[in-house]
């Protein structure tokens, strides 16, 4: 990245190209993502989508608590075909339980990774939008160690974010 920018200003030296006459812009990605309106609305649909199986793996994870419960509490007076069969069926719900929790994090995941992504290319064509509109001649974004406030856009990206439809 510092190697693109450094060509550019190279070239535009070589070519003699005023830097005053050069419009250059900095946006704050993280600043923006964490303010976006779009970001808050993709976690409550991530919330809806995924409460129900995380209440559901939480009633499994007391199941099995309960039952190991029992089987240290009753263990003394159980008969050894009781005790196997409960050491039998807390092993299956741990097997059960750790399968559904790693499906739960794989499935999490992946949802939350395509809401990120969606929200990314919002907030490129928003930056994009921006830069058309104003004559950018470069927008900056990562990489960036520091930034004037007057070429910082990131405001103008978060409230262009906020007019953009879902």
């Amino acid at each position: 990245m510092k190697k693109k920018i450094a060509v550019f200003l190279g070239l535009l030296f070589v070519a003699n190209v005023s830097f005053a006459d050069l419009k250059i812009g900095f946006v704050n990605i993280p600043a923006v993502l964490e303010k976006a309106p779009q970001a808050e609305k993709a976690k409550k649909r991530l919330e809806q989508r995924f409460s129900p199986r995380d209440k559901q793996l939480v009633t499994q994870q007391k199941e099995i608590q309960s039952l190991e419960e029992k089987l240290t509490r009753d263990a003394s007076v159980m008969s050894n075909s009781e005790k196997n069969n409960l050491e039998k069926d807390i092993l299956n719900k741990k097997r059960d339980a750790k399968r559904a929790q790693q499906e739960f994090s794989e499935d999490f995941n992946a949802s939350r990774n395509e809401e990120l992504g969606k929200l990314q290319r919002r907030i490129v064509e928003a930056v994009r939008a921006i830069a058309k509109e104003q004559d950018y001649d470069l927008l900056l974004t990562d990489g960036v160690i520091y930034a004037n406030d007057q070429i910082d856009i990131t405001a103008q990206v978060q409230k262009k974010l906020s007019t953009m439809p879902d």
